[in-house]
């Protein structure tokens, strides 16, 4: 006779004989680690089967069974430890529920994924002991206390909300126990966090055309001027069909792109030190963020577009400056765009691929009757339209005079157009 649910599963483990009691246990505290509870069957076989406990099952083998659980798996935790039977067969069933993670047995620290008890590497066990600790942004003091927030200010007013100045930093969740905490780090005018935007001639990293450094300064503006630089780059083809009709094809997805450097920014695990970063090669943009999926989020809750946000206090801030939606959508989008192969997830990091429809411009410029200078002040700006004039001088061993003469040539002959203010703005290549 089979149970009702003849299968295993993230809650579920069956053991055909008490000979396996401490494997049994080993899948608990991986349930624990998972789910903060699970179920252990002692006397069912892998297809469900109740084959039955040999030997009678009183008490004292329950009392041999419980005192081998609080031998075993650290810390305490509620358990229970029934016998049960179903057509004449006995079988005991071990309950646990318990949310003081991370749970080891004789040392051993696993957690369930499917119906497998896998190791837990270091980082991770670290996240549970976070998570256990309540390890978030905002209960962490930042180390610099020294913090000001003009510009997230600035952002909330722009957006028509109103402030109040004397409660500002309370009511953002910016302080804890009188302190400025990790969010605050994060957000104030000047802070220790660089994202980088770093361009390579190719399909790989080997040769590096340049790199791109937004931040020290209010993360959700860095993120902005980091978005429109690769936004900047994103071209149309127009391929004529007919006399009457012609076709237009985008370098990538505009929304999928943003959706995907969004969540980089807002899931990234901010409390180990390394921002999220864009790479750009001859074929595809890569967005890479630190941290892979929460240890309790499946990558089915993933691709499904189940919200689970690990920086609350972020996306509290994010959703009312409308710079994202609580509702998950985000992976959707990509997956509706790209495809689940769009994504490599792994344990100590997420990369979206956002590949190219067609070869980039960039590579494809008319040049052709320019001076060797002007050459290459035009295919500097084409990976690197953000760049400033002494930025530029640099990249291109010129001087500044003779750069800003190059800009006006440019200008003047239709290949060049400068988009915003000079600083903030960037060059589009006409």
């Amino acid at each position: 006779m089979k149970l009702d649910f003849p299968y295993e599963e993230e809650k579920q483990e069956f053991k055909t004989s008490l000979a396996e009691l401490d494997k049994g246990l080993l899948s608990l505290s991986a349930m624990l680690n998972k789910h903060g509870e699970g179920e252990i069957y002692y006397g069912v076989s892998n297809s469900g089967e109740v084959v039955g406990l040999s030997g009678q099952i009183g008490q004292e083998t329950i009392k041999k069974i419980s005192a081998r659980i609080g031998e075993l798996i650290k810390p305490a935790f509620v358990a229970s430890v029934l016998p049960q039977m179903l057509e004449g067969k006995t079988y005991v069933l071990v309950t646990g529920k318990g949310n003081r993670r991370p749970y080891s047995c004789g040392g051993e620290y696993r957690i369930r994924v499917g119906s497998e008890d896998k190791k837990i590497d270091p980082d991770l066990l670290a996240d549970l002991f976070f998570a256990s600790q309540n390890n978030s942004l905002e209960s962490i003091a930042s180390i610099n206390q020294n913090l000001t927030f003009s510009k997230l200010k600035f952002m909330y007013l722009d957006k028509g909300l109103t402030i109040q100045e004397d409660t500002f930093e309370e009511n953002m969740g910016l302080k804890v126990n009188g302190k400025y905490n990790m969010l605050a780090n994060l957000l104030a005018d000047e802070n220790d966090v660089s994202i980088k935007v770093v361009r390579f001639s190719g399909k790989d990293k080997t040769n590096m055309l340049s790199r791109n450094e937004y931040g020290y300064t209010c993360l959700l503006s860095a993120m902005e001027k980091a978005k429109d630089y690769v936004l900047s780059l994103n071209e149309t083809r127009v391929d004529i069909v007919s006399a009457l009709e012609r076709k237009e094809t985008k370098l990538f997805d505009t929304h999928s792109f943003e959706e995907a450097w969004t969540n980089a920014c807002l899931h990234n695990k901010w409390v180990r030190n390394v921002p999220p970063a864009i790479y750009i090669f001859d074929d595809r943009i890569e967005i890479i963020s630190t941290g892979g999926l929460p240890f309790d989020y499946s990558k089915e809750d993933f691709y499904r577009g189940v919200s689970r946000p690990i920086n609350l206090g972020l996306l509290k801030i994010m959703g009312q400056l409308r710079l994202v939606e609580q509702t998950g959508h985000g992976n959707l989008i990509i997956v509706g765009a790209y495809g689940r192969e769009a994504f490599d997830i792994e344990e100590n990091y997420i990369v979206v691929t956002i590949p190219f429809a067609f070869v980039p411009s960039m590579k494809q410029i008319d040049v052709e009757g320019l001076s060797p200078s002007h050459r290459k002040v035009l295919l500097a700006l084409k990976d690197n339209p953000a760049y400033s004039k002494a930025q530029l001088a640099s990249f291109c061993d010129l001087g500044t005079t003779r750069v800003s003469q190059i800009l006006s040539d440019l200008k003047a002959m239709g290949k060049i157009e400068r988009i915003g203010a000079t600083k903030g703005g960037y060059w589009k290549i006409l």
